[in-house]
C-alpha cells in the first residue's frame, strides 16, 4: 500500500495513534510487514508527541508554579520590609516623643528651679533688707540714746555745778 520511498507525512495526537494502530493492524493482517512497521511508528511517533506535549504542559505548569512561588517569595519580602520600615518608624516617632516629653520634662525643672532660686534670693533679699532695717533702727535708737544720755549727762552736771559751784571753775 506504500511505497518505502515516498515519506508520509504522521499525524500526530489520538488520531495520528489511531491511525498508527489501524496500519499496524491492517499490516498484520494483509500480512505487509512495511505498512505494519510504519504504523508501529506512527503510533510511537504520536506516543513521543504526546508524552512531549505532556512534558511541556508540566514545564509550563512547573514554570508557572516557580513563578507564583517566586511572586510570592517577592510578595513576602516586601511585607517584611515593609513591616520593617514601619516598625522603625514608630520607634523613632516613639523616640522622638519620648525626647520631646524628656525636653520638656527638663524644662519644667529648669523653670521650678529657676522659680526657686528666684523665690530664695527674693527671700534672702528681703532678708537683708529687714536686717538693715533692723540695724538702721538700732543705730538710730542708739543715736536716740546716746543723745538721752548725753542731755542727762549736762542736766546732771548742771545741777551738780549748782550743788557745788567751786568745783565747776
Amino acid at each position: 500500500m506504500t511505497d518505502s520511498d515516498t515519506p508520509e507525512r504522521v499525524v500526530g495526537g489520538v488520531a495520528g495513534k489511531v491511525a498508527g494502530r489501524l496500519k499496524e493492524t491492517a499490516g498484520s493482517v494483509i500480512g505487509d510487514e512495511e505498512l505494519a512497521r510504519e504504523g508501529r511508528l506512527q503510533n510511537a511517533e504520536a506516543e513521543a508527541e504526546r508524552e512531549a506535549e505532556q512534558r511541556r504542559a508540566e514545564a509550563r505548569e512547573a514554570e508557572s508554579e516557580a513563578q507564583l512561588q517566586a511572586e510570592k517569595a517577592a510578595t513576602e519580602a516586601e511585607r517584611e520590609s515593609l513591616r520593617t520600615e514601619i516598625t522603625q518608624q514608630d520607634r523613632e516617632a516613639a523616640a522622638e516623643a519620648d525626647r520631646r516629653r524628656a525636653e520638656t520634662d527638663a524644662e519644667s525643672r529648669a523653670s521650678a528651679e529657676a522659680a526657686r532660686a528666684k523665690a530664695g534670693e527674693e527671700a534672702r533679699e528681703s532678708l537683708a533688707d529687714a536686717s538693715e532695717r533692723g540695724a538702721e533702727q538700732a543705730r538710730i535708737a542708739e543715736a536716740r540714746d546716746a543723745v538721752e544720755l548725753e542731755r542727762e549727762a549736762r542736766v546732771a552736771e548742771a545741777r551738780a555745778d549748782s550743788i557745788d559751784p567751786e568745783e565747776a571753775a
